[in-house]
């Protein structure tokens, strides 16, 4: 190796690295719009929430999550053209058992959370197969914040009202026992390609 090689090899080495950032920053837009829709969801879905807790209590708010969260969900839909709905592997309404796909990525985001990281990031994106033909399939973890845990968190820590409302609506409920920053569910997009 000669002296000019030598000299333009840390230079070639920043090429190569600026054009692998850009590769892997480069995404399809499809993901970005999904992530997009997703993340817009959670905060109105929380401020919700915490307006109902501040009016009636966490009991109170049980309702929020109940019908006013598929409202949401069903409004983003329209106005999106996703498919969208919340599921959890412990969960509440019997409509948010995930499916297998959406199963298997929430397995990923508890491993990833167990293993220290943080789950407000958590995400997956992919092209999938169903009944033979293309869909675009995206699903974004949502970590138990603080607010959650006065209906999600240690079913001995929960108040008698909100375990009385819970069993009341929710007679198969096993949505209970997360700590802050667990993964509780998901946000879940789909629509065909």
């Amino acid at each position: 190796m000669n002296l000019k090689s030598l000299a333009l090899a840390p230079l070639a080495g920043a090429a190569l690295l600026a054009l692998a950032g850009t590769a892997i920053a480069q995404e399809p837009a499809w993901v970005a719009g999904a992530r997009e829709v997703a993340v817009a969801l959670p905060p109105k879905l929380v401020a919700t929430l915490a307006d109902e807790i501040a009016k009636s209590g966490a009991d109170g708010a049980i309702g929020v999550c109940r019908d006013k969260a598929p409202a949401l969900a069903k409004a983003a839909s329209e106005s999106s053209g996703w498919q969208i709905r919340r599921v959890s592997l412990k969960n509440r309404n019997p409509k948010a058992v995930p499916d297998a796909w959406e199963r298997t990525a929430l397995e990923e985001f508890d491993r990833r959370v167990a293993a220290g990281e943080s789950g407000a990031g958590l995400e997956k994106a992919e092209i999938v197969q169903v009944d033979g033909k293309p869909w675009y399939r995206y699903v974004k973890a949502l970590p138990t914040q603080p607010l959650c845990l006065s209906c999600h968190g240690e079913a001995s820590s929960l108040s008698p009202a909100v375990q009385t409302r819970i069993k009341a609506l929710y007679p198969d409920d096993h949505a209970v026992g997360y700590r802050q920053g667990e993964i509780r569910g998901a946000v879940t997009l789909k629509k065909p390609v």
